[in-house]
């Protein structure tokens, strides 16, 4: 069992979940720890709905057979294809035909982060963490510096930059997928992804 260090070593865990493949061994290696994080599902950016749905009831489905509460935010995509869009102007760059792990990766990650910092903050959560550490698609730099600036938006809320592909978690992650049976997306999730 990987041994973790919470920051403050807080007992108040909001943990973002992207879907239940990312979140599987996570939430596990947190039960096993002790701690009963509440998972966020916060991901505007999926599209269709109907994809959205399919993964916010795998993670609906995991976190109730683990225990967990679980708290599903307003599914808004046209707002963040606004911010999407937005930051395209700011930073002068085409984020639409961006690969993955380039500046619209970042940009999405911020914006569902936010998100999840500001429930954090608004419900008296001291910590929060995400699952899109977890999977080797996703650039580990872009989420913590996602994460860092979400929490800094709101007092009280410290970001946990938790590493959850080492101690044999990446490995742990592909043998929960297939026992469970998760239903496994093809893409990340937003329309530009699909490419």
């Amino acid at each position: 069992m990987t041994k973790l260090e919470v920051p403050g070593n807080s007992r108040k865990i909001l943990l973002h979940a992207c879907c239940a493949p990312c979140s599987g061994a996570i939430v596990e290696c947190l039960v096993q720890n002790g701690l009963r994080p509440v998972v966020f599902y916060s991901n505007s950016n999926i599209h269709p709905r109907e994809e959205y749905d399919i993964r916010l009831n795998e993670c609906i489905r995991y976190a109730r057979e683990c225990g967990l509460e679980i708290v599903e935010d307003t599914y808004d995509h046209g707002a963040w294809l606004d911010h999407i869009l937005r930051q395209e102007q700011l930073l002068g760059a085409d984020l639409r035909h961006a690969p993955e792990r380039g500046p619209r990766c970042l940009e999405c990650f911020k914006f569902r982060l936010l998100r999840a910092a500001e429930y954090a903050s608004t419900h008296g959560f001291e910590v929060l963490t995400t699952t899109l550490a977890s999977s080797r698609w996703k650039d580990l730099g872009q989420v913590n510096e996602a994460g860092e600036y979400a929490c800094s938006q709101f007092s009280g809320v410290t970001w946990w930059p938790q590493n959850w592909r080492k101690g044999g978690l990446q490995e742990r992650r592909s043998q929960i997928i297939k026992e469970r049976c998760f239903y496994n997306q093809l893409y990340c999730g937003c329309e530009f992804s699909q490419r």
